[in-house]
């Protein structure tokens, strides 16, 4: 990741997507109803569940492990590395725990609006929104994209400032996403209790859980 990245961005964090424990439906019905709720309503039914926690509840002994079995249930792993054994327990585990996994290759719901409130914190009040390979984009305030019937942040995207000191990203198959910056913004974005992941070294890569 930092190679990929240097002469750009000094410093890369993996910001890990909360599960998601629905509070107003069970797990269940939440995993099968046809019709998803959008990003306000999600927030107001629903409450985060850090990896660590999950971690706790399956007895797994790494995030690495969490996210074999994530990408594993989705098939988002080449057979020699896929673990049907960790995603039938994560799977197991959480459903009799009343949670349900994040969704992959998406900003998660429940800590975009987190993100946006920390860029804010940050003195920034413009956004771009580019597509998954950034070859349209729109420039939108801030606090328009915190509205609930904004769509601009929804699929595969890219969210970068005016000053293109900061970019956070997506992942096809990822369950997190990627907040790039200077060491001090990602130091402040790993101090921040708000947030769960942890910062890129010289060796991460995207299929980090598997080196």
């Amino acid at each position: 990741m930092l190679s990929f990245y240097q002469g750009v961005f000094e410093s890369v964090y993996v910001l890990l997507h909360p599960f998601i424990r629905p509070i107003v439906k069970s797990a269940k019905d939440f995993r099968n109803d046809a019709n998803p709720l959008d990003r306000a309503a999600l927030c107001a039914s629903c409450e985060p569940v850090a990896w660590a926690e999950v971690q706790r509840l399956t007895e797994f002994s790494s995030p690495a492990e969490i996210n074999v079995a994530l990408r594993t249930q989705i098939g988002g792993l080449r057979k020699e590395f896929a673990s049907q054994s960790l995603a039938t327990r994560l799977r197991t585990s959480v459903e009799k725990s009343g949670i349900v996994e994040p969704s992959e290759g998406t900003f998660s719901d429940l800590s975009h609006d987190k993100i946006l409130t920390f860029l804010q914190e940050q003195g920034y009040e413009w956004l771009w929104v580019g597509d998954e390979f950034c070859t349209e984009r729109e420039l939108h305030w801030l606090e328009d994209l915190k509205e609930p019937t904004s769509t601009a942040t929804q699929g595969h995207c890219n969210v970068f400032t005016p000053d293109k000191q900061v970019l956070w990203t997506t992942h096809w198959d990822s369950h997190f996403s990627f907040f790039c910056g200077s060491k001090e913004m990602i130091a402040r974005v790993a101090n921040d209790a708000r947030f769960e992941g942890f910062e890129c070294d010289a060796t991460t890569m995207v299929y980090w859980s598997v080196r």
